[in-house]
């Protein structure tokens, strides 16, 4: 029988229960935006960020459940989920997982002030990094892969939902 760590389970229940924590805020988020006015745009592709996101999960959960944390891997997992508090701080009740466009001016503070795109920053590193805080560099390889085909297809949309003619414009 396979060995279980502690630390392993504390480390994919976290991750369990922080996206799932998550998804509530982000419904939450999403009908308040829409009860202001505003209007999603490219949810054709959400089913694949949903997907994705789930396998992910799953192979963390299924491949990583009897295998050591590597203390490294968590540290710069728990130095990535400052940075993801502090996306979500500075967009407030604007985030959501849903591309929502409000008739307001974009956020221009926190990370917003220097980058275009920081949440999708944190969320590619958080695809490699959260397995390898496990060993599980193939799935790490694999949906860091899936996710930049996926992202190419969501930061596409979210241009043109801004109105702008190519992504970070």
């Amino acid at each position: 029988m396979a060995e279980v760590y502690p630390a392993t389970l504390a480390f994919i229940a976290f991750l369990l229960l922080q996206r799932g924590a998550e998804l509530i805020l982000a419904r939450h988020n999403t009908r308040r935006l829409l009860d202001r006015g505003a209007v999603e745009h490219g949810a054709g592709h959400y089913a694949l960020i949903v997907i994705l996101h789930a396998a992910w999960l799953l192979a963390i959960c299924v491949w990583g459940w009897s295998r050591p944390v590597s203390p490294g891997w968590l540290a710069l997992f728990a130095v990535l989920q400052l940075c993801r508090f502090w996306v979500l701080a500075s967009l407030g009740p604007r985030w959501t997982t849903r591309i929502i466009v409000l008739d307001e001016p974009l956020v221009r503070r926190g990370p917003y002030r220097w980058m275009a795109h920081p949440n999708y920053a944190v969320v590619v590193a958080e695809i490699f990094v959260a397995p390898m805080v496990l060993g599980l560099w193939p799935v790490a390889l694999v949906f860091s892969i899936l996710n930049a085909a996926v992202l190419s297809i969501r930061i596409r949309a979210e241009a043109r939902a801004l109105g702008r003619g190519r992504a970070g414009a």
